[in-house]
């Protein structure tokens, strides 16, 4: 077979096929009549022995060929030419065919068939999609531009008789197993492991051109060098990468499982010693134990956990004899120093409300926790009481001594040196506001056919100034009762109570005499006013409320504190009452 395809094969090619011919090998210029032909327009003459004429050709000078089927070729050969390597795309002289059997070619083709003119014109190649310079034409006359004699060109191709396959690369020695190329992620290298990037696939500058460009195998083809650019494995990375993750998993699992065991093993944190001179005041408020005096003392930075807290108060025989208030405390103490110190009244700053205490008395200890001037408390109730937070159905009398009176509820409560006297005040008032709603004293008052809840309050405050014991507050309230009733024989309507002629006079005098009892007339002097007096005259506590609730209903009029102290009996009629007075009159030697 000759460089072109024609040869002895059973059939020739067909005139129209794209490579009948020597179109050359330009691939890129078009195949029309005048078009200038490759290689500068020099045509490129091949000699071929003289070979007898063979029968069965048409006539060629028309320009039209015979069919191949018609006229098959025989025996005719042409013996092939080899190509020059500097002109491997060359037109072909026409051969003549003479009677002779002689004749050169000396006319070129066009479009497959000869036109007499000498000049074959050339077949045009199917156009490289991926060439920008496939479809452009070069002007009549001029020389065809060479697109691959820049530098940064690809070479030419080859023609199909000096293509050769490039060598493989020889294997290296056994004893290095490593292969320089890359299987990728779908050939069994996971593509994480894959080595290089792309920065690594880039090529370094070569001032030769393309001509040096790395061949397989990572090696410069040109110098027969390892190229530059061998990829970079990756599998130290990868390997360390690993090594992070597994260290650092194994550190977590000993982090948290020495936390674990420490939470539920080893002793909870705690600080040691008696704590640093810088003092802080906590307050506990009412029903707050164990673990809620914990999470306050170390939001205060008393102690440093709650559970080294709960562990010392659960230690100390006397933990739970914590009760609510203000406690002036140390910083950093340990817990065991903390309990103790809680323990001890001295460090409580608390004031404390006892049932029955009179407001005035309040007042006083209120000045010395929050280290005031005598009266400071009273003068502020007395001007800001209205602000305090009581309830709408309080001070409903214009005759009200104090309008607190009977709402700073017994209990303990925060007054800590530099707190402000209002804020002692609403914590009392809040206090006895939510326990006199929880015993719904607006129903009641109706229920006991009393005007208010007011009322009810001065009853319990009553009770609780009379009585000496629970079973005498259920008696007292039913000796209230009866009284208040203004058609009750014995009375008619008077209670003739000490207690709110010693509030009046802001003492707490057993003897009074009839005489000065009877003289005076303010509207707290039951002995000269019928029904309650205009307010409570203490602050009842849930003893005397739950008495005054549930009276008894023996039909008591009278009593007398017959030992003069804590003995209290009762009495139904008048003359019973007199033999009580008497025993009272020889115990206390009247």
């Amino acid at each position: 077979m000759t460089e072109y395809g024609r040869g002895p094969g059973s059939e020739p090619w067909h005139p129209e096929d794209p490579l009948y011919g020597d179109g050359g090998w330009d691939g890129q210029q078009q195949a029309h009549q005048g078009h200038q032909p490759a290689y500068g327009g020099q045509p490129q003459h091949h000699h071929y022995p003289q070979q007898p004429q063979q029968p069965g050709y048409g006539d060629w000078g028309n320009g039209q060929a015979q069919q191949y089927d018609q006229h098959p070729y025989g025996q005719q050969q042409y013996p092939q030419q080899p190509y020059d390597p500097q002109q491997y795309q060359q037109p072909h002289d026409q051969q003549q065919y003479s009677s002779q059997g002689q004749q050169n070619y000396h006319e070129g083709y066009q479009e497959g068939g000869w036109d007499g003119t000498g000049t074959h014109a050339h077949v045009p190649y199917a156009a490289d999609p991926g060439d920008p310079y496939g479809q452009q034409p070069a002007a009549y006359g001029a020389e065809q531009p060479d697109f691959y004699g820049t530098p940064d060109a690809y070479p030419p191709p080859e023609p199909p008789a000096r293509r050769v396959t490039e060598p493989e690369p020889e294997p290296e020695a056994e004893a290095e197993q490593k292969t320089d190329w890359d299987p990728g992620p779908d050939q069994g290298e996971h593509a994480f492991f894959a080595g290089g990037g792309a920065d690594d696939d880039e090529d370094d500058d070569d001032p030769d051109g393309r001509g040096g460009r790395r061949g397989r195998g990572g090696k410069d083809v040109k110098a027969g060098k390892p190229g530059k650019g061998k990829k970079k494995s990756r599998n130290g990375c990868a390997c360390l990468v690993v090594v992070l993750v597994f260290a650092g998993g194994v550190g977590g699992v000993g982090y948290f499982g020495y936390n674990f065991y420490k939470n539920r093993y080893g002793a909870p944190p705690d600080y040691s010693g008696n704590g640093t001179s810088q003092t802080v005041s906590v307050q506990v408020p009412d029903g707050t134990v164990g673990a809620g005096i914990g999470r306050l003392l170390k939001e205060a930075g008393v102690v440093k956990s709650v559970d080294a807290f709960v562990s010392a108060a659960t230690n100390n025989p006397n933990g739970n004899k914590i009760q609510a208030g203000a406690y002036i405390l140390k910083k950093e103490m340990s817990a065991k120093a903390a309990v103790e110190m809680m323990l001890d009244g001295d460090s409580q700053a608390n004031v404390l409300v006892t049932p029955g205490q009179r407001n005035v008395q309040v007042y006083t200890v209120i000045d010395q926790k929050l280290d005031l001037s005598a009266g400071t408390t009273r003068k502020v109730a007395e001007k800001d009481w209205k602000t305090l937070g009581l309830p709408k159905w309080a001070n409903d009398n214009s005759n009200i001594k104090d309008p607190l009176e009977g709402f700073l509820f017994p209990g303990t409560y925060p007054a800590a040196k530099g707190m402000k006297p209002e804020a002692v005040l609403k914590a009392m008032v809040a206090s006895a506001t939510k326990k006199y709603a929880s015993y719904d004293l607006e129903a009641k008052a109706k229920a006991f056919k009393l005007d208010s809840p007011l009322q009810m309050v001065t009853v319990a405050s009553l009770v609780q100034a009379e009585g000496k014991t629970e079973d005498d507050y259920r008696k007292m309230a039913e000796v209230i009762y009866n009284r208040l009733d203004r058609a009750n024989p014995e009375t008619y309507g008077f209670l003739q109570f000490d207690s709110t002629f010693n509030y009046l006079k802001s003492e707490s005098k057993i003897n009074i005499s009839e005489s000065e009892i009877n003289s005076n007339k303010d509207p707290y002097n039951t002995y000269t006013n019928k029904g309650l007096p205009p307010g409570p005259i203490g602050n009842p506590g849930d003893v005397a409320i739950k008495a005054m609730l549930k009276p008894t209903d023996d039909g008591w009029y009278y009593f007398v504190a017959t030992d003069g102290v804590s003995k209290t009996e009762f009495a139904r009629t008048h003359a019973d009452f007199l033999k009580l007075k008497d025993k009272f009159d020889e115990s206390t030697g009247n």
